[in-house]
């Protein structure tokens, strides 16, 4: 008893948290074994003397693992479960599951078993605090005790590093007999100085997720028992609060029932009643059950929740005393001021409790008092769907057949609406009214209501304006109209609820009051809408009746009065007489009047209210200033238990419990003590009782085509078959079809075919884009003058034609138009080379040192070469050949001496193919250049050998004796070569095809563009049928003339069947020079470590199907990514190798550094495709840079008062730049223009890690995804309009806006999650094969968002 008096001694003296003496016996003196110091070690299997039921299985063995964990089986590597949130697939007991270490003398790791009577009296005395009733005859024969005593979080330590300081002190016992078991948290004052760990993989990424408390079932042979779980912390705010709450009434104490197979019953869930379970763990289901609608009613069978603490339950720590002890003695001792039932303890919540995923796709049985049923776990509501329903200051709690909402702490309210504890508070609302005053009639519409409450004493204070006088005089008895609010205020004595904390802001009253003796009677209705900006309560309120009259410069005077109110699961009753005074100077007179009430509010149905309550009205006053014209009411109250005897002693058996009514039946109070039973929708009469009507069985359903019928007690529901969706009426499903693509059906604004093309851009709406050889934007396009760019040759005329273009020879020459030669007496006169140089000038001479610039070479008077050489403009001078190829080492720099070159005859001539491995061609000639220079293969004549092959990529090819390639023998690296003959020089003359192209060829400088057109010829020089538009995809087929063939253009990844025609056309093809690559469709990128990844969107549905790899990048760490729209760029920040890079979305595209010093930590990444400019964070330095796309012009736009800067976006449009900085001290979001001017805080309250940012570009809200309080935000780029999409987020590190839907990147599931704008729900998620964490996330659009052209 000694250590029992040291512990009660400690926990007096501290008196708001478990000092360390609190904690169980441990050590070597206790004889423990001491875990291997380490960052990842588990404990041999440590044999239990007694079995021990966990989760409903038989465990014989134990494991303890450095990570805050102890498992029924050996742990996997940390890397598998350390950063993951709950479930895990082990068994797991984990309070304090991060990534812990204990090597470098940081700290001992104790275990033992014990069955000593002193260890096991100390635990059954936490125990039964928590369980006082069920644990009352609980005996433990065994306990098991796993201690942490001042172990650090995991560190890299490096030179400039020192180990951190904080240390983390708890402990487990786990009590067990034959049959149950308890598992008991214990954490001391100060015992937990840090609450999360960095995650491994993180780099110099300043990241920290929060350690997870709580009970995982891990995999085993029941397959509905998988991925079950119960946490208990997992944010800051919740681990925080593990030292200072308890579930116990002794801070620092936590107690749970381990021992069955359904759930984890928490302690302090007895004020429920007992063996309710007030959580169930739920199964996640990644499918997303569609379910269409579910007929629930108002009679529920969801269990019950405990309320948090508030106003007057400030929780107070009576007495303690950990030894063992009946039921009853032990609740005397622990509150020794009142009835044991009447509880003063800390609250049951850390500030959350939550069991479970979204999404639920079980069949569970759920015990309810003595009646059994089934319900389907994929039907109910839970707090990952409709937690946005909560108030920002609740939390949300899972139950077996639904989710309920609960004030935190400093907070009342019932949980949907929650206001601060003694805040004073204002109502603002519309009084309408029809009166009969003596026999008068009076009408008054929307005049104000105004109220003022003063909570910390209960003072409500009514002004009505604007009534007419004879019915506002009238009015002066009718207090219970202010005395709503005296109701919903009322300061609450130990054990009782105020009206707000039962109702919230959304309720209706109906009123009826007759007074006497005249009878009058007069209705009124008030109906609370909800709170509005600054917390004002709305209301409605409606008057209609008859009311006494009232003459002139009376004054009314109400006796203080005590009133008793009954309550029900969505109802509130009350009724009783009320005496006023009537004084007119001297003569007084003495009225009455009756009313009878009721309230109706939807309520939590897990909630446990009192059967009654008395609210006493010690003060009231009612005024009525003729000056104002103002109807005042002041009344002052307090709400408490009701005492013996008050009120009316005959109760309604509905009020008191005393009627026969069995379950689901309801009690419906009737004149007196008479009631009726009445079963609620979907049940049937079954004597005091009601049964369940099977709609599905009885074919009462509404469920439409292709639905399937599920039956559930008191309703059913109606789900979708495979293949099938919801239909629009909410209760038919229609089959799945792809939305509408107004391209297709013709519904697009675009310029007619022949002038624009639509494209889908994913989310119904078209975009717009003029063919090549038209300009404009898409819907206007008008037709491009190609000959404005002179394409002919000189001796062509240029035809412009809509869309296209044609060159014909002049007069006296022949050709087709880019070619033609003088014809002298009808036989052209070919040209020689120097003077077909000499007409058509090469951008650049041949040689080994160009010079930039169109050279025109001199001839003599034959047409040959002049052997000496010199650039018009630059001056150098050069020696050529006989056929004009520079010399080489014969180049002279200008203002120098010439060289003296001889005869071209007399210098030893190469061979074109020799010349070609001298100066090799930047892309061989031919269909399909692979890109690279290519060095030709010569025979020992110097000619071209008949097989040619790249020797980078591996392609070949055969060549005729110019070395040209011939068509069609192309093949692919890995493949036979091809069989080439000898090159014998051809007598044959080049065809149109091959002419045509040789043109175009020189015509683009030698190497064309993937988005250029070359004619494709075959070996007899002849037009293939298949023509296509460079690496576009655009194919069709032409006859032999190479004219294009009406309709039978295909889109790209088709190709048109084209067979050679048999009568030739007369018209030559109209080449399109300019057509861009089509689109294609919106998809997102992430970085993933040393990878970009590629997911593209169906809609806004994620295509987890074709994701893949888009860049590696080995050695990198990507964290930031963005793109630009109008070059088709990636940009990303690299904190591994400290750099910014970019890449083309190009096939074969390389990789290139832009920004490669300067740097430590860059982060966020924002393009602005306007200015053509980009803006980043650098976490180590403390900065926010700019510089140009190409990394020019840097400049530093902030390096003061930034701490930890992370996420960046930019409102190109309006030129605003967002930032986010995650300063634990004081986190903020700032904003400022792009140059760096007006900078100011745009949000600093509510937010903890705000690692994501996004600015959206269509509805032009500013959101953000905050790790620390798991919400994404939203607000207007002026900080108003603030508003909570989604409070339930995992650990959130970046976030895009696309559509209707965010897409954020999250650490926990190491997945990308999307998450519906509207509903705040889950829609998604996509869960790469490679697991690791994902860093940036952006959305790259076929087009420019918020600036097309």
């Amino acid at each position: 008893m000694r250590a029992v008096a040291a512990v009660l001694a400690a926990v007096l003296a501290v008196g708001a948290a478990l000092p360390r003496p609190g904690l169980l016996p441990h050590g070597p003196t206790r004889g423990d074994a001491r875990l291997r110091p380490g960052d990842d070690e588990s404990s041999p299997a440590v044999p239990l003397r007694r079995a021990l039921h966990l989760y409903g299985r038989t465990a014989r063995r134990l494991y303890v693992g450095t990570n805050g964990v102890i498992s029924t089986q050996d742990f996997p590597r940390e890397t598998q479960y350390v950063d993951d949130d709950f479930p895990t697939d082990f068994p797991v007991i984990a309070p304090f599951l991060a990534d812990l270490d204990t090597s470098r003398d940081r700290g001992n790791i104790y275990y033992r078993q014990d069955d000593s009577p002193d260890l096991l009296d100390q635990a059954v005395g936490y125990i039964q605090a928590g369980f006082p009733r069920t644990a009352g005859s609980f005996v433990p024969t065994n306990a098991f005790v796993a201690t942490w005593e001042d172990v650090g979080a995991y560190q890299e330590l490096s030179q400039d590093t020192e180990p951190s300081t904080k240390l983390n002190t708890f402990q487990t016992v786990i009590a067990y007999s034959d049959e149950d078991t308890y598992t008991i948290f214990l954490y001391p004052d100060g015992g937990l100085q840090f609450l999360g760990t960095r995650p491994k993989e993180s780099y110099n990424v300043q990241l920290e997720l929060p350690a997870r408390v709580g009970f995982s079932w891990g995999d085993g042979d029941d397959p509905k028992r998988d991925g079950l779980f119960h946490s208990l912390a997992s944010s800051e705010q919740t681990l925080r609060n593990l030292e200072r709450e308890s579930n116990t009434g002794v801070p620092g104490v936590w107690v749970f029932r381990v021992g069955s197979v359904d759930h984890v019953e928490p302690g302090g869930s007895e004020a429920l009643g007992p063996g309710m379970p007030q959580s169930l763990p739920v199964h996640p289901d990644p499918d997303y059950t569609r379910t269409l609608y579910n007929h629930a009613d108002h009679a529920s069978t969801e269990l019950p929740a405990q309320h948090p603490s508030h106003g007057s339950r400030t929780p107070v720590l009576l007495g303690f005393v950990p030894e063992r002890r009946d039921a009853q003695e032990w609740s005397r001792r622990l509150y020794p001021d009142g009835d044991g039932d009447t509880r003063q303890s800390y609250s049951a919540n850390p500030s959350s409790y939550s069991s479970g995923h979204h999404g639920v796709g079980v069949e569970e049985d759920v015990h309810f008092n003595p009646d059994v049923f089934t319900y389907s776990a994929s039907s109910r509501e839970t707090c990952a769907q409709h937690h946005g329903r909560c108030s920002p200051h609740a939390f949300c709690t899972d139950y077996a057949t639904g989710f309920c909402c609960h004030c935190r702490a400093t907070f009342y309210g019932n949980g949907r609406q929650c206001l601060p504890e003694g805040a004073v508070h204002r109502l603002n609302g519309k009084v309408s009214g029809s009166l009969t005053v003596g026999r008068a009639s009076v009408r008054f519409q929307d005049v104000d209501l105004h109220a003022y409450i003063v909570g910390s004493d209960g003072r409500a204070y009514t002004a009505i304006s604007g009534v007419p006088q004879p019915a506002a005089r009238a009015l002066l008895p009718l207090l219970p109209v202010g005395g709503l609010f005296a109701w919903l205020f009322a300061l609450e004595e130990p054990g009782s609820e105020n009206g707000f904390s039962i109702t919230g802001a959304e309720f209706t009253q109906s009123l009826e009051v007759t007074f006497y003796p005249g009878g009058e009677t007069v209705q009124v209705t008030q109906t609370a809408e909800g709170l509005g900006p600054d917390n004002y309560l709305s209301l409605k309120t409606h008057i209609q009746g008859e009311v006494p009259f009232l003459p002139e410069n009376v004054t009314v005077h109400v006796t203080p009065y005590k009133e008793l109110y009954y309550y029900s699961s969505s109802a509130v009753t009350s009724s009783g007489q009320r005496e006023y005074v009537v004084t007119a100077g001297t003569a007084n007179q003495t009225l009455s009047y009756r009313l009878r009430q009721n309230i109706t509010f939807s309520g939590c149905s897990h909630s446990r209210l009192p059967a009654r309550q008395q609210l006493s009205v010690a003060r009231a006053f009612a005024l009525y200033d003729g000056q104002e014209h103002v109807l005042r009411y002041a009344l002052a109250a307090r709400v408490g238990s009701a005492q013996d005897g008050a009120g009316n002693p005959a109760v309604n058996p509905c009020h008191d419990g005393t009627h026969g009514c069995e379950a689901p039946a309801r009690c419906q109070p009737g004149a007196g003590m008479e009631y009726t039973c009445e079963c609620p929708a979907g049940y049937r009469r079954d004597g005091r009782g009601c049964r369940d009507v099977d709609e599905c069985a009885e074919g009462l359903s509404r469920c439409g085509p292709f639905t399937v019928c599920l039956n559930v007690p008191g309703s059913h529901r109606c789900e979708c078959r495979g293949g099938y969706r919801p239909a629009g009426d909410g209760q038919a499903c229609v089959p799945l079809a792809p939305a509408s693509d107004p391209c297709e059906d013709g519904r697009h604004p675009c310029a007619p075919g022949g002038h624009a093309r639509c494209l889908s851009r994913g989310d119904g709406r078209p975009s717009c884009e003029c063919l090549p050889g038209y300009t404009g934007d898409g819907i206007h396009c008008s037709d491009v003058d190609e000959c404005a760019e002179n394409p002919c040759h000189p001796a062509a005329t240029c035809y412009n034609t809509p869309g296209s273009f044609t060159c014909r020879c002049q007069p006296g020459y022949e050709g087709d138009g880019f070619r033609c030669t003088y014809a002298a007496g009808g036989n052209p006169q070919r040209l020689t080379p120097c003077q077909h140089e000499q007409m058509y000038p090469r951008e650049v001479p041949p040689g080994p040192s160009p010079v930039g610039g169109r050279h025109v070479p001199q001839c003599d008077e034959e047409g040959r070469y002049r052997p000496l050489q010199c650039h018009g403009s630059t001056g150098h001078c050069w020696c050529v050949d006989a056929a004009g190829q520079e010399i080489a080492g014969t180049r002279t720099a200008p203002g120098t001496t010439p060289p003296r070159c001889g005869s071209p005859e007399s210098i030893q001539q190469l061979t074109p193919c020799e010349h070609a491995r001298m100066y090799p061609r930047e892309v061989p000639p031919g269909p399909s250049p692979v890109g690279d220079g290519h060095v030709p293969q010569c025979d020992e004549e110097g000619r071209y050998r008949p097989l040619q092959c790249h020797g980078s990529t591996g392609h070949c090819w055969c060549v005729d004796a110019a070395g040209q390639e011939i068509a069609g023998t192309r093949t692919a690296p890995g493949t036979t070569p091809p069989r080439c003959g000898s090159p014998e020089p051809t007598e044959r003359p080049p065809s149109m095809c091959e002419r045509w192209r040789q043109s175009l060829l020189e015509h683009y400088g030698g190497s064309p563009r993937g988005d250029q057109y070359v004619p494709q010829c075959d070996p007899q020089g002849h037009f293939t049928p298949l023509q296509c538009h460079g690496d576009s995809g655009y194919c069709w087929c032409v006859d032999e003339s190479g004219r294009e063939i009406q309709g039978t253009r295909s889109e790209p990844g088709t190709a048109p069947p084209c067979l050679p025609s048999v009568a030739p056309p007369t018209v030559r093809p109209s080449p399109r020079p300019d057509v861009s690559p089509p689109t294609a469709g919106t998809f997102l990128l992430y970085a993933q470590g040393q990878q970009i990844g590629y997911l593209p969107l169906n809609g806004t549905r994620l295509q987890k199907e074709a994701a893949k790899t888009l860049l590696s990048l080995h050695g990198s760490i990507v964290v930031g990514i963005d793109y630009d729209c109008r070059e088709k760029m990636i940009y990303w920040t690299d904190v591994a190798g400290r750099t910014i890079s970019r890449a083309s979305l190009e096939s074969g595209a390389e990789p290139e550094t832009i920004i490669n010093s300067g740097l430590i930590s860059p982060e966020g990444l924002a393009v602005d495709h306007l200015r053509r400019a980009m803006f980043w964070t650098d976490s180590g330095l403390d900065r926010i840079e700019r510089a140009r796309l190409d990394g020019s012009e840097r400049r530093v736009l902030f390096d003061t008062e930034l701490v930890n800067p992370r996420a960046i976006a930019v409102d190109p449009v309006r030129g605003n730049l967002y930032w986010t900085d995650w300063n634990r001290e004081a986190p903020k979001i700032e904003t400022s223009t792009v140059n760096g001017a007006n900078r100011r805080v745009l949000v600093h309250t509510d937010i903890g890690l705000p690692n994501g940012l996004t600015f959206d570009p269509f509805s032009k809200l500013l959101c953000w995804a905050d790790a620390g309080t798991k919400h994404l935000e939203c607000t207007f780029p002026d900080g108003t309009g603030r508003r909570v999409i989604q409070n339930n987020l995992n650990y959130p590190f970046s976030i895009i806006s696309y559509a209707n839907h965010f897409y954020h990147t999250d650490w926990r599931r190491d997945g990308v999650i999307a998450v519906n704008k509207d509903t705040g729900s889950f829609t998604d998620e996509y869960l790469p094969e490679q697991r690791s964490h994902l860093y940036g996330i952006t959305a790259v659009y076929p087009y420019c968002p918020g600036a097309r052209k």
